[in-house]
């Protein structure tokens, strides 16, 4: 959403946090950051929003939050959010080409647009329309087949969907804070945005992002969206495990796993113990890293099956050559790494940001602040995409008015030379 100075507003609407970014573009490019506010949420569980009154609250603390720091009035954004019970959907439809046999932009458009408008399921609504292939003349394929000559051309699309429920729920809580929605973009598409390069895209990778409440995935091959997932469960679990397992409160099972947490119980230190103080009378407790760390590996195997099959399910399970990209708080678990390249048979590695502002970048190796910037970078560059359409369609009109100027002044200078001849003549 651009404000009077062209300032941005991304909001991400996690299970755990709330996470606003604004921002603009320099004018050689790059991001700057203007604003950065993050408060806990209350009123989503599994990335859903299930307390309108709740989320709404967190949602107006953290707009009057970033209205402080940019000093301008937050009337709209875009927002990021998990999607539960994500569907896919395979659309496909063909046009012949609009001028001279050549494919045009307007041609692609038109497909996109009837792919976008097709009728789904009921209480469905498609949330992304993602190009998968383009084919002219039954021959060519190209994922970008503007300017290629042919006669027909066909398009594959694959549509993400998800209930309606869910958007009608999220649109509720923006009306109670005053903000329009702009857009709307699934958190793994906007997270694999700020962590995954367009090589590593190219050759195949897999964003995972095990959150709180649910662990999203998004597969990319030939620089394509294949696969989208999300799991409905995730860093939440292990703690809930921790606290049942150890039979301690749940803050203290939270401290435990972010403190002391392993994925790997046989790389855990058996000698090393914490004590958990004791309460209302009951004495502390002492429990091992190894413990520990075999609890949460059983939480963990559980999670990373779940991704396997959705790996396998994406078609594209052998070809994935960079491997997985690993986002999230849970991600901070020492050895998660060696975990997962045991259990999935990939390479491996943490999330950075593989996009940085050009102003307070220390604050972004924060893992939270991820899906944000990948949201912002996403906006900035459909509100350039938006500009240029509206210069391209001025100069449009300023042509077709040019033929009939050039009527008149040619009118008044044919008009001026018969005048003249009339003077010469006298």
């Amino acid at each position: 959403m651009a404000l009077k100075n062209n300032i941005s507003v991304v909001i991400d609407i996690g299970t755990s946090k709330i996470v606003g970014l604004a921002g603009h573009k320099t004018e050689d490019g790059k991001i700057a950051i203007s604003g950065i506010s993050k408060i806990p949420s209350s009123g989503i569980k599994r990335g859903l929003v299930f307390n309108i009154d709740e989320v709404a609250a967190s949602l107006i603390e953290l707009i009057h939050d970033l209205q402080q720091q940019t000093q301008e009035e937050i009337t709209s954004a875009a927002v990021t959010f998990a999607g539960q019970h994500i569907k896919t959907e395979i659309y496909s439809c063909s046009r012949f080409t609009s001028e001279e046999g050549i494919v045009t932009a307007f041609d692609v458009t038109e497909l996109y647009n009837e792919a976008q408008n097709t009728k789904i399921e009921n209480d469905y609504s498609i949330i992304h329309v993602i190009p998968q292939c383009y084919t002219i003349d039954n021959d060519i394929r190209e994922l970008n087949p503007v300017g290629i000559a042919g006669k027909k051309l066909e398009a594959k699309y694959k549509l993400l969907v998800i209930p309606e429920v869910h958007l009608v729920n999220l649109q509720r809580v923006f009306d109670q804070a005053g903000i329009t929605i702009e857009n709307i973009t699934l958190s793994p598409i906007a997270i694999a945005e700020a962590t995954i390069s367009d090589d590593e895209k190219e050759i195949g990778a897999v964003m995972l992002d095990i959150g709180a409440g649910t662990t999203k995935l998004a597969i990319y091959f030939e620089n394509i969206l294949v696969h989208i997932a999300v799991i409905p469960f995730g860093g939440n679990v292990i703690t809930r495990d921790i606290k049942e397992g150890c039979s301690i409160l749940p803050k203290w099972a939270e401290q435990l796993k972010i403190k002391y947490g392993e994925a790997l119980g046989d790389l855990a230190d058996e000698q090393k113990v914490v004590t958990i103080p004791g309460h209302n009378g009951w004495e502390p407790k002492e429990i091992t890293f190894k413990s520990l760390a075999f609890i949460i590996q059983a939480r963990l195997e559980e999670i990373i099956d779940n991704v396997n099959y959705q790996i396998g399910k994406s078609g594209v399970e052998d070809q994935l050559g960079s491997g997985i990209v690993i986002s999230g708080g849970t991600a901070n678990l020492n050895n998660i790494t060696s975990m997962i390249k045991f259990r999935t048979g990939l390479d491996a590695r943490k999330a950075f940001p593989v996009i940085l502002p050009v102003n307070r970048k220390k604050e972004f190796q924060d893992q939270e602040l991820l899906n944000a910037i990948g949201m912002l970078k996403l906006s900035l560059e459909k509100e350039s995409v938006v500009k240029n359409e509206k210069r391209k369609k001025k100069r449009e009109k300023e042509d077709n008015k040019l033929p009939y100027f050039r009527k008149i002044i040619q009118g008044v200078l044919n008009y001026i030379d018969d005048d003249s001849n009339d003077l010469a003549m006298n």
